[in-house]
């Protein structure tokens, strides 16, 4: 996937919820309300998933883009 179809992707994922992967296997989800162009990543709302069914409540965080993995948009 080319850069500008990956910004086209979480541009068009503003506002929805996302699932993102952290090196060392941590995984939040939460609404996206920014990024940048370094990945770095503003959401809203956000849990960590800890285990199956369980989460921990965070509320609004930044997540630096050097700790991304994987960024999973919500399905339409």
């Amino acid at each position: 996937m080319s850069e500008h179809s990956a910004t086209e992707l979480l541009t068009q994922s503003l506002g929805s919820i996302v699932l993102v992967k952290l090196k060392g296997g941590r995984v939040v989800r939460g609404l996206l309300r920014s990024f940048d162009q370094h990945l770095n990543l503003v959401l809203d709302e956000a849990d960590e998933l800890i285990s199956e069914g369980e989460t921990r409540k965070l509320g609004t965080i930044i997540v630096r883009g050097d700790n991304v993995v994987i960024i999973s948009p919500s399905p339409k």
